[in-house]
This record gives C-alpha cells, structure tokens and sequence, in this order.
C-alpha cells in the first residue's frame, strides 16, 4: 500500500471528485528506467511512442518507430518522449499496478512513461480518465487548471486537443516518490525541470457510452437469428394507413428492451469487453503442454518455489455466478471455471508452483474445467514459469 496513504478516505473523498497530492506515496522510488533506455524503447516498432516538441506557445508531435539519429538531433530544451504500455514489456513498470490495486483490476489500462528535458511538456489538456502521476526520477512542475466541460475551446491543433485557455488554481513540483491524482477532466500542464526528469501516469480505462453501445450492439448483432422480425398478427383495420400507431411503438420499444434487459448477457459482455487488449500483441511460440508435462513441471523440486508469472500484458477478470461457478475473462475470452481458479489467476500476477499444483488437484476431484484451462494458458502465454 502506498504511504501517506488512506484507501478508504481517498475512495471516499477524492476519487473522480477532485485531485489528490501524496507526498512521497513511494519512499525511496528508483526509476525502473533511464532515458537512455526509454530512448531504445521508442525505436522498437511493436511499441507506441511519440515526441512532443514546443516552440514559441506551439506545439508538434511525432510519432514512432524513431531512428536513433533522431534523439541526437533534438534541442537541449522544451520537448517530450512519451513511451505507452511500458508494464506490458517492463516487469518493473508492471510492478508499480501493484500499489493501485484498490481500484479494480478492470479500470486499470495502463502505464505510460514521460521523459522531459528542461521546459518539456505536452500542453495545456485535460483527460477523460482518472491518472495517478508518479514522479520516476528528476522533478517537474505541475499546474492544476479548470475542471473543463464539453463546451472548452481547444486550439487549433486536432492532433494535441490543447486547451485554448488555461485557468490556473494551484501548482505542484513534484520529486521522486511523489504521486498527484488527478481525476477526470481537471485541466493540468506539467514542465520537466532538469534533465533527469521521468514521469509514470498510470491511467485507467474509462469506455464512452457511445462505445460501450455499439459494441454491446455488435455483439447482439452478431448473435441474432435472421429469421427473427417484426410481426403483428394482431394487425386491426385502421383509419388511416399512413399513420404508424402508438401499439406499433410500444411493440418495438419491447423487442429492443429485451435485447437490454437479460443482465446475465449484459455481464458476460462486459467482461469480454472490457478484457480485450488494447494493443496488437506479437505472436509469441507457444507451448504445448499436456496434462501429464504440467504435472511433471510442477512435480520437478526446481520448481515447488518457483513462481507462476500471469503474462503483464494480459487482461484477467471474473464474474461470480454462483457460489460453485465463476467466469473467468482473459483478453477478450471467456472460460467457465471455478471460483477459487478464477480468483487466483485474476488477482494474483505470481504464485507458487505448490498452489496451482493444488487447483489442479482438486479439479481433477471434481471433474472440472479448471485444469483444461490451465493449460491452455500455459500453452497461450497466458502464464509462464518464472525463469
């Protein structure tokens, strides 16, 4: 848990109601990463990065894959790299979500890196999540601006969504150790101070309602027989046929409420969907365990305190249906399985060989799918023995 800190007070006060300063949240916080490092991670073509560069009030952005080269030819001042999804590639990045698990697994999207010379910064802006800013090494200013609304006017540069005016109400400068939280839609503009200056935002999925319809609907869509329509073989003469009557309303308006009202459908949707990666994976080599190769691995005595790592780049979560039967979501995919197995791959990034040798166990006892589904994560790098 984090210092300085009161889980159920913040949760309670301050989460997506106004911002929160912890001084020294991470006593004693080392960078997982150097900006050299962060440099060689932008050039890699798998990972989403960007360059932010400001001259005269204006601001530019480029996108990576970089050159190498291109990091020598930058100015010694007033530009940003900015390095996406650095938990999925970086177990000491992905050690950091461990600290927020008072939020639910689910929200969690990710966790980005900025790196910032002196004068660094990306603009003034507001998100549409929650982020908690983590200062990773050196020290940056943040200014705190207006809680914005649909109406703000932004400058003209799509590409950035810049505020055109920034209110300032209060500034921070924040050293290693320090974490600001910021909720959703609070104007903010944060400046790199030295040369050292890395900045960890971990940020939290927060869907449109406008996304969350069309792929709810999709899904329906998809499901739906053909020969499902309309029907009236309780049609009556009426006066007039150009008229659509308030019955024929009433009859649509149930056929689509069905469609809404089934929560059991509602629920197995919203763990896919809220499961599904963000970012294309590369294909990894799978595997091919068997049953008998998974109880020979974790019968081997190298093993029995060994860890079980869940694959940082992964997506867990479960929906409980009864007290026997759990649901368990795994980028995008669901798989029925028992309470006790979905709880333990989705709250638990590691665990001992000994506990998972122990589902297995029962599983085969009660004839379950639990043990099918272990090993078809294994084989889909779902999860991997610590090496």
């Amino acid at each position: 848990m984090l210092n300085n800190f009161n889980a159920e007070d913040f949760l309670a006060n301050y989460w997506q109601k106004k911002p929160f300063l912890i001084r020294q949240g991470l006593p004693g916080f080392k960078s997982p990463l150097t900006p050299d490092e962060m440099a060689g991670l932008a050039c890699e073509p798998d990972i989403e990065s960007r360059i932010i560069i400001e001259a005269d009030n204006q601001w530019s952005a480029e996108n990576g894959p970089f050159e190498e080269g291109r990091f020598n030819q930058l100015p010694e001042k007033d530009w940003t790299l900015l390095v996406q999804a650095l938990d999925h590639y970086i177990p000491e990045v992905a050690d950091l979500l461990d600290d927020f698990r008072f939020i639910p697994n689910w929200r969690i999207d990710d966790v980005m890196a900025s790196y910032a010379v002196p004068g660094g910064n990306v603009g003034p802006h507001y998100d549409n999540y929650d982020v908690f800013l983590i200062q990773g090494a050196g020290k940056r200013e943040w200014k705190l601006g207006q809680l914005c609304g649909d109406q703000e006017n932004l400058q003209d540069n799509p590409a950035m969504r810049l505020l055109q005016n920034f209110d300032e109400t209060d500034s921070w400068i924040l050293e290693p150790g320090d974490i600001l939280y910021l909720p959703p839609l609070y104007a903010h503009w944060g400046t790199g101070l030295d040369s050292e200056c890395i900045t960890y935002s971990v940020g939290f999925r927060a869907p449109g309602f406008g996304e969350l319809l069309a792929n709810f609907c999709d899904e329906r869509l998809s499901q739906l027989n053909d020969n499902l329509r309309y029907s009236d073989a309780d049609l009556s003469l009426q006066q007039n046929p150009g008229e659509i009557q308030p019955e024929v309303i009433d009859k649509v308006q149930e056929l689509l409420v069905d469609q809404f009202s089934n929560k059991q459908i509602i629920a197995e949707w919203f763990g896919r969907y809220m499961t599904e990666p963000k970012y294309e994976q590369e294909e990894q080599t799978q595997d091919h365990y068997t049953l008998d190769d998974l109880h020979e691995a974790l019968k081997d005595p190298a093993n029995i305190d060994r860890n079980i790592i869940r694959n940082p780049s992964k997506r867990f979560a479960y929906l409980t249906t009864d007290e026997n039967t759990a649901i368990l979501f795994i980028d995008g995919q669901s798989y029925p399985c028992s309470p006790n197995l979905a709880k333990l791959l989705s709250n638990c990034r590691f665990f001992l060989s000994k506990d998972l040798k122990a589902l297995i166990q029962d599983a085969q006892s009660k004839d379950s799918r639990d043990a099918d589904i272990l090993i078809d994560c294994f084989n889909q790098d779902n999860l991997y023995f610590d090496d």
